[in-house]
């Protein structure tokens, strides 16, 4: 006889085994502290919505303060050197800087972002390329309890590497989402990220207060997949690093074409008798009840 019952809890631990499994997307918005406008917008999104604010921006502290008080998770957005030549902005971390000189502009940059819990990269091609330069900011770091995400402005960054014999966690940024201000560009890279994190379990993207920027988030984050959590970077502290560098912005990678191809379809020599219902759900039932989660989750009730 059919079990209603049986089917719903096969139904329901399913469901939960699934809602387990769910990608996560961590999203972080850079430059914050010049855009008051565009950046208060950013801040009537959902909580899981990080910013990064620059040290020496006119409203840093007065950003980091209110995107704080909105349950939104902080970084200090660091200038460091690029390979390109170009003015660099005030306190920029250059490798050639001593210990100390980046001790005081990263403990200058605490001052100027309060509640920060991490750090990222502003621009910095040159700095985070450099093995040295790296492991002074690494040991400055690790004074503090930041984790390191790793903007990947440069595909051969050192983070990882300067980072070993210390407690800095390091995480990479997968997807640039506004290289291009085209809103059409935005779309396609917010889409790419959701289907990394749906393929690799999380990944995080990286905006700016952007007005297009701000516009697209706002229209594509109600619709989400229901199978995509939005978190905050220091959710994914303890998931395994992807040692990809990320380096392309706009580009996925082509997947290599298979090189196994199947001889041929197996055709049953006669039709395959239909399961029974009750069968289909006494399979799930079993299959379900046999599951490590479900078998934990007994042994708590």
């Amino acid at each position: 006889m059919f079990q209603p019952r049986k089917l719903s809890i096969a139904l329901c631990a399913l469901f939960f085994t699934l809602s387990v499994q769910a990608g996560k997307l961590s999203i972080v918005i850079d430059d914050f502290g010049y855009r008051p406008v565009e950046e208060n917008k950013v801040l009537q999104m959902p909580a899981a919505i990080s910013v990064a604010v620059l040290p020496n921006a006119p409203h840093a502290r007065e950003m980091a303060t209110k995107a704080h008080q909105g349950g939104h998770e902080v970084l200090i957005h660091l200038p460091m050197a690029p390979l390109s030549k170009q003015p660099l902005e005030k306190d920029t971390l250059t490798p050639e800087m001593s210990s100390e000189e980046i001790a005081r502009i990263i403990r200058d940059a605490t001052v100027k972002v309060p509640f920060a819990v991490g750090l990222n990269n502003h621009m910095g091609s040159k700095m985070t390329s450099s093995l040295s330069g790296m492991q002074k900011v690494m040991q400055v770091l690790n004074q503090y309890n930041y984790y390191f995400l790793d903007s990947m402005t440069i595909g051969n960054s050192q983070s990882i590497p300067a980072s070993q014999g210390t407690h800095v966690k390091v995480l990479k940024r997968r997807v640039f989402l506004d290289d291009s201000q085209n809103e059409a560009s935005i779309r396609e890279q917010f889409t790419r990220a959701v289907k990394l994190a749906q393929r690799d379990g999380y990944a995080i993207a990286i905006g700016h207060p952007h007005p297009t920027t701000v516009r697209v988030l706002q229209q594509m984050l109600p619709s989400l997949p229901g199978d995509i959590t939005l978190v905050r970077p220091s959710q994914l502290l303890n998931e395994p690093l992807h040692q990809g560098s990320g380096l392309s912005h706009t580009t996925p990678t082509k997947p290599l074409p298979p090189k196994f191809s199947a001889p041929g379809v197996c055709k049953a020599r006669k039709p395959l008798p239909p399961v029974p219902q009750r069968r289909a759900v006494d399979l799930v039932v079993e299959s379900v009840s046999e599951s490590p989660l479900i078998k934990q989750l007994g042994s708590l009730f």
